[in-house]
């Protein structure tokens, strides 16, 4: 795919980039982040990688982070950002996605979306002439784990062989760990209530990699030994069956308890927002192991390097 500057690529999940290219998005990320360490945070990269380019920010799910961080990764690329959300676009006058995407394709750049349904990025991808980047679907969340495996390697453990157990739902932030198990070859132990395990054909495609996916309803058995535990909010935006969902969750808290299973230097990631006191203890969440905090600003680090890689400057 090509687009006026070149090659251009979509972003969907990781798979779309590989192992290779995704450990080069990391580097990457890893090298900008030292680089700039002393400047203001709006101030440009020294090369300016993509002045000139628009990134259209398409928003039908609401975000900090992730608005955030594109938004500043752009501006430190050189380049800029537009807004679009479905009140202030057509899109939530029903206008299709085909159409929105032929539109922006000649306007911008690059699209970013962040939605609900996973069909809607593929759409969006089929029909768009320029880059197209999952800042959230129903299925996965390619981005956010760039930025996990960032903060993983930046606080001193090798991928392979690693072991990740993660807590609660069986969601989209799980299945895109579970596609980076099998690209980096760690394991990861799922505890989940009964009817919340993830999608069986990540957990497939994990194991047909030759890593090691546990499922089990003991959440004490999945943190036992453990190099990195991982939980997200327990409840989605919208989500009708919150209070019956809260209780199944429940002995899937990450707490003090929790954590004494696993490795004395483990690591507690969550890509928040968090609710302390659901999901994760107080304790926890500002204990000297999590690195939640680190985990958020290695947003805009790893969104940098995906966008670079989207445009054909990183990577294969």
């Amino acid at each position: 795919m090509t687009d006026a500057g070149g090659q251009y690529r979509h972003f969907l999940d990781l798979g779309d980039a590989g192992a290779d290219d995704v450990a080069a998005m990391i580097n990457d990320a890893i090298d900008r982040k030292a680089a700039r360490a002393a400047l203001p945070k709006g101030t440009p990269d020294a090369d300016a990688p993509l002045a000139g380019r628009v990134l259209a920010l398409v928003f039908e799910k609401n975000s900090t982070r992730t608005r955030v961080s594109f938004d500043m990764a752009m501006r430190q690329l050189g380049g800029s950002v537009l807004f679009l959300d479905t009140t202030s676009s057509q899109l939530g006058r029903g206008e299709t996605i085909a159409d929105t995407a032929r539109v922006l394709s000649r306007m911008v750049d690059g699209i970013m979306l962040r939605t609900d349904d996973h069909a809607k990025i593929e759409e969006m991808a089929r029909h768009a002439a320029v880059p197209v980047i999952n800042g959230l679907t129903d299925r996965s969340h390619p981005c956010q784990i760039v930025a996990d495996l960032l903060t993983v390697i930046e606080h001193g453990k090798s991928l392979p062989g690693l072991e990740v157990a993660w807590f609660g739902d069986g969601n989209n932030v799980l299945h895109s760990i579970l596609e980076a198990a099998g690209l980096f070859k760690f394991n990861v132990r799922v505890a989940t209530p009964a009817g919340y395990q993830p999608d069986p054909a990540f957990v497939a495609a994990a194991r047909a990699e030759g890593v090691a996916v546990s499922l089990t309803q003991d959440a004490a058995a999945a943190a036992r030994g453990a190099d990195v535990l991982v939980t997200d909010t327990w409840i989605s935006m919208g989500q009708a069956d919150a209070e019956e969902k809260r209780a199944a969750m429940a002995p899937y808290r990450v707490d003090a308890a929790l954590m004494a299973q696993a490795k004395a230097d483990a690591l507690f990631l969550h890509c928040l927002p968090a609710h302390v006191g659901e999901e994760v203890s107080e304790d926890v969440f500002e204990g000297t192991q999590s690195v939640v905090f680190d985990e958020a600003e290695n947003r805009i680090h790893a969104q940098k390097a995906v966008l670079l890689w989207c445009f054909g400057l990183l990577g294969t």
